[in-house]
């Protein structure tokens, strides 16, 4: 499985060169060529995290009702991406029958090409269609939970997590009317469960998604270059709109608004008000991301305007970059599985307040979703640590953004304070080590 999925992948993936000025003409693929990647990704994730998960939280049956257009936040890691919304309503039940491993089943909604057995409820001892989405449907889920009579029942509800708090309350009060005891008081609300099946990544995902950095840094290298910049005319607003319209010709999305942004040496102190024009010797930073075959990015870059006369940016301004880069040393060593992103936030703002780093730490997982599922490492106005969110543990074969600035005093600016935010996506890998997917900016990009 492991060579065919190579195969698939190199025939899927090609990516320019990384300069500033190559053209970019990375594919993906035709929609239909990832579409058969996406689902051999989907069927090793229900064969090897499903597992894994109900016996690891001792759950019998885990039971995921969803109505059209107000899906579970767990859709995303349990059908086919053909599949854009639930029908009607779709029960998703998954059984741990022990040695005849995890049972999957779908009712009302469809097999995902195999990957699901349906369950078809009946009206008067009449099966219904496929689309039914009455009380027939709480009747099967009824009949299947008698059949195997699961002591724990996990469901999807959480004051902690959205990411397990996908049973809405209107689902809830009407299964829980239908179905009556013993079930109900068996259902038990089990976040991690919902939130590592979304935060588990897959080894065969790793090719994928490091192309995809790669086509960021080429991305973000052109968007700060003279092909898209001309001082003292560009404002940051075309740089967003720059972005937007590149990646959408490249056949790709973004699941944000991308950010532009200046710093500038400015002693009259006259303010660079909302879209300020770029000139000569400001400091740029852009926080953006892609989306690709369901997998997410999330990005913070930095670049210079070289001065007319200038061969490089100003010491000081290379010295914020390299403090910031200190600050990600300090959380991939204090970063380790079993830890919480609580514990990984304080042993990692500890030493960097010994080391007179003036930063903030605000990392997140990514994937399926861009602020992904797992355990938060800060927020930007919670240093302190996140309480729930944060208490979750660092899990390997996870991926995270390391979001974080340091902020640093810049002599050829008069001593003024430069914020030196960057963001790069990583892996914690099965060894526990975490990994740069691609590589992390220790050089300022200059636009000349």
């Amino acid at each position: 499985m492991r060579d065919r999925l190579a195969l698939l992948i190199a025939c899927l993936v090609v990516s320019a060169p990384l300069t500033a000025q190559a053209p970019v003409r990375p594919t993906f693929g035709t929609l239909r060529e990832q579409e058969v990647l996406q689902r051999v990704w989907l069927r090793l994730r229900l064969d090897r995290h499903l597992p894994m998960l109900l016996r690891e939280h001792g759950v019998g049956c885990w039971v995921v009702p969803m109505r059209e257009y107000n899906e579970d936040p767990v859709f995303r890691a349990i059908v086919a991406p053909t599949t854009f919304a639930a029908r009607r309503r779709t029960i998703h039940v998954f059984c741990d029958r022990g040695a005849e491993g995890v049972e999957r089943l779908v009712i009302g909604g469809s097999d995902q090409g195999g990957l699901y057995q349906t369950v078809r409820p009946s009206v008067d001892g009449e099966p219904t269609g496929s689309e039914w989405w009455g009380d027939a449907q709480w009747q099967a889920l009824k009949e299947v939970l008698a059949e195997r009579n699961p002591a724990v029942i996990a469901i999807n509800r959480s004051r902690t997590t959205a990411f397990a708090d996908g049973l809405t309350l209107g689902e809830w009060e009407a299964m829980r009317d239908a179905l009556g005891e013993p079930w109900v008081s068996r259902m038990r609300s089990i976040d991690a469960l919902a939130v590592d099946m979304l935060g588990l990544r897959l080894p065969e995902e790793e090719a994928v998604y490091r192309q995809m950095q790669q086509l960021v840094w080429q991305l973000t290298q052109r968007m700060f270059s003279s092909e898209v910049i001309t001082p003292g005319v560009t404002r940051t607003s075309d740089l967003v709109w720059w972005w937007r319209e590149e990646v959408r010709r490249l056949g790709l999305s973004t699941w944000f608004q991308p950010s532009v942004s200046v710093q500038r040496d400015d002693p009259a102190g006259l303010g660079l008000g909302p879209d300020p024009v770029i000139m000569p010797g400001d400091l740029l930073w852009c926080d953006v991301g892609i989306v690709a075959l369901g997998l997410h990015t999330d990005t913070q870059h930095n670049a210079y305007v070289l001065k007319p006369g200038e061969a490089d940016a100003p010491d000081g301004l290379k010295a914020a970059l390299a403090a910031s880069n200190r600050l990600q040393d300090l959380l991939f060593e204090e970063l380790r599985p079993g830890r919480t992103g609580n514990e990984v936030l304080l042993a990692t703002r500890h030493r960097m307040t010994e080391e007179g780093l003036d930063g903030s730490i605000y990392s997140h997982p990514i994937g399926l979703n861009g602020h992904g599922a797992g355990p938060t490492i800060g927020l930007w106005d919670h240093q302190e640590g996140v309480p729930g969110r944060g208490d979750h543990p660092i899990r390997t074969n996870t991926w995270f953004s390391s979001e974080l600035q340091v902020t640093s005093v810049v002599p050829e600016w008069g001593n003024r304070k430069v914020r030196m935010a960057q963001e790069e996506d990583f892996l914690v890998g099965a060894d526990g080590t975490p990994r740069w997917f691609h590589r992390r900016q220790s050089q300022l990009i200059l636009v000349r």
